[in-house]
């Protein structure tokens, strides 16, 4: 890529966006799209919706989020939906303060800078596209030039509706230097802006002692007051506070529930009259979507506070938990390491799974769904198959308890502890059990959980670590499986023989003899049973083999042992478990022959080319399956 030559297309894309004209001409363009018009609340809510929408089992996702929110589609649904749309559409939650609730790196923080950079994004858009009267330092709508008495009409005739009153500034501007023509007054198109202080405000509690209440609403510029006479006066007051500079966007309130009082309160008629307080100016017309994040601890303690109550009635909570998706997890953690200096070491295989797995036990409830130990319920959770239970269970333990997923650890402290391990050790890969070793050294110094969390996490260490053994068996099964495929495809063929077989009540030929015999049960059996298919159930399975068999013969498609996937991990537990032997031996011994040393090398060879290892994580995760089998 050419550096310079990417800057000066966007330099150049910048002065594309560059727009100057008249209200005249800011009207005309209103006439063909109204869009430029719309709230700050529609404005989010379109950003979003114009990055994709799309149903996946029921549950509706948001692509713009799906870049670095994960397993969290529930909570932005609702989101979405109960607040961002239906502010939009100018029902009363967009009188109401956004807060979003939940425990720490729960991804609050992630999904304001999100809305922020998305903001900025879609207003270089055209349908994101923001006009503004030029030189005012709220960069206002347009129309508020437009009378109040003719707005009625007005509206009617651009299909818009028009809130709000000018600033102070503008007012003085439209006086003295247009004398009342507003046909006449200057708009322009603005970008949103964080760092240029366009349509983006942040305000973080400090020293309530030190903090001033100009920091949101402005202040009076005394440098100017002589030479203009009065405080009241626009001219010698800077419109700078970040309720001012976040007009037109979002405004967004860093542990919200820390702040001092008196800034709070200025929240309540901005949220319910669109207007604040500044100055010695009558209300100031600001619209702007206020979002405030905050812990559980904190919003507690707020709300059992009696003096808070009318500004909690302006307040949507939005729960933002964690996720409770394995798979999810791993993403999470990706996206930390990717984004770290660690980028240069290894990560073997199931290394993230491992740490995801104990993270999610910490997170979730015990079920009181008879039979459901909360390991069934982490792999229901996470989209899998548990005999027995069904979609509506999961809903119902989805719903059991609304406080699941608000405690527990967090991917940080994750992150911070493989940080560590590598730190320590000087590692250039790091494996599963080094993940949890370094997890475990680390709840002695984690400072926020008791004694009895510690027992129980200790215990979800080893649920994980077990569950790492069931991975690291079946990833080294795979890798002996594949010297042994001409065995795997025999299996599978005899397989299809006798259930074929069985279900056409048909005799089969002994290959040997030559002779006709019943279908072998045992055999059936043996490899069925390796995936849990029941007595009751294997009926069911074997035709349910035999109609997708048939579905690719029709379509001239060969039907092998890779067709099905549950088949497929049948037939290469059946054959390891045949095998395991030969795999306990060529694993541990630590004098191997020619022949063993050619399988190892064989296994070691399709570790790495295939299932992602390094030759340092294959040798130790070999080792390591030989330890298991030999216990």
């Amino acid at each position: 890529m050419d550096i310079f030559k990417r800057i000066a297309e966007h330099r150049a894309e910048s002065e594309r966006l560059t727009w100057t004209g008249t209200f005249k001409e800011y009207v005309e363009l209103l006439k063909n799209d109204p869009s430029p018009a719309m709230t700050a609340h529609a404005r989010v809510y379109e950003m979003i919706a114009s990055h994709g929408v799309e149903e996946v089992d029921g549950q509706v996702r948001y692509k713009f989020f799906e870049k670095e929110i994960f397993g969290l589609d529930r909570a932005i649904e609702k989101l979405v939906e109960e607040y961002f749309h239906s502010a939009a559409k100018r029902l009363d939650v967009r009188k109401r303060i956004l807060l979003l609730m939940g425990p720490v790196s729960g991804g609050k923080s992630t999904i304001v800078t999100m809305l922020k950079r998305g903001l900025e994004q879609f207003s270089r858009s055209e349908r994101g596209a923001v006009f503004a009267i030029k030189g005012c330092p709220m960069h206002e709508e347009p129309l508020h030039l437009i009378p109040n008495g003719l707005r009625p009409e007005v509206e009617k005739v651009l299909g818009v509706r028009i809130e709000g009153n000018l600033c102070p500034s503008c007012q003085m501007r439209l006086r003295t230097e247009y004398h009342g023509d507003i046909e006449q007054v200057l708009v322009e198109r603005v970008v949103i802006s964080e760092e240029n202080r366009v349509g983006v405000g942040t305000f973080s509690p400090s020293d309530p002692k030190s903090q001033d209440i100009a920091d949101l609403t402005g202040s009076i510029d005394f440098s100017t007051i002589t030479e203009y006479g009065s405080e009241s006066d626009p001219r010698a007051y800077r419109f700078d506070g970040e309720l001012n500079k976040a007009n037109r966007g979002l405004m967004e309130f860093q542990e919200m529930l820390k702040c001092d009082e008196k800034f709070l309160w200025n929240l309540l008629s901005l949220t319910q009259e669109g207007n604040f307080k500044a100055g010695r100016f009558a209300l100031i017309s600001a619209d702007e979507l206020i979002v405030a994040h905050t812990n559980e601890s904190e919003y507690k303690a707020f709300i059992s506070n009696k003096k808070n109550e009318a500004l909690q009635s302006r307040m949507i909570v939005m729960p933002i938990p964690y996720n409770l998706k394995v798979s999810q997890e791993e993403k999470i953690y990706s996206k930390l390491i990717e984004q770290s200096d660690m980028k240069h070491v290894h990560i073997a295989p199931h290394a993230l799974r491992a740490s995801a797995i104990f993270s999610i036990l910490t997170r979730l409830k015990e079920s009181k769904k008879q039979g459901m130990d909360i390991v069934k319920k982490m792999r229901m959770y996470d989209g899998e198959e548990v005999e027995g239970y069904k979609d509506n269970d999961l809903k119902e333990m989805q719903n059991e308890f609304s406080e699941e997923g608000m405690s527990g650890i967090d991917p940080r402290y994750v992150i911070n502890r493989i940080s560590s391990a590598l730190i320590k050790q000087n590692l250039q890969c790091i494996n599963a059990l080094d993940v949890l070793r370094a997890l475990k050294d680390g709840l002695d110094q984690h400072a926020s959980i008791t004694k009895e969390e510690r027992e129980r996490y200790l215990n979800y260490i080893s649920v994980a670590r077990k569950e790492f053994d069931g991975l690291a068996k079946k990833e080294v099964q795979k890798a002996f499986v594949y010297s042994f495929e001409e065995s795997a495809k025999t299996l599978f063929e005899n397989y299809l023989d006798n259930i074929e077989a069985f279900c056409n009540w048909k005799k089969i030929r002994d290959p040997l003899t030559d002779e006709e015999m019943d279908p072998d049960e045992r055999l059936m059996r043996s490899i069925e049973e390796q995936i849990g298919v029941s007595e009751n159930a294997k009926k069911a399975f074997r035709e349910e083999i035999l109609i997708r068999l048939s579905s690719y013969s029709r379509k001239g498609r060969k039907f092998d042992y890779t067709s099905h996937d549950r088949l497929r991990e049948a037939v290469e537990k059946k054959l390891f478990a045949d095998l395991k032997d030969i795999v306990k031996i060529t694993t541990s011994t630590k004098t191997p022959d020619e022949n063993q040393l050619k399988r190892i090398n064989e296994v070691t060879a399709r570790l790495i080319d295939e299932h992602g290892y390094c030759p340092v994580c294959a040798n130790e995760l070999l080792r390591y399956v030989g330890s298991l089998l030999n216990r």
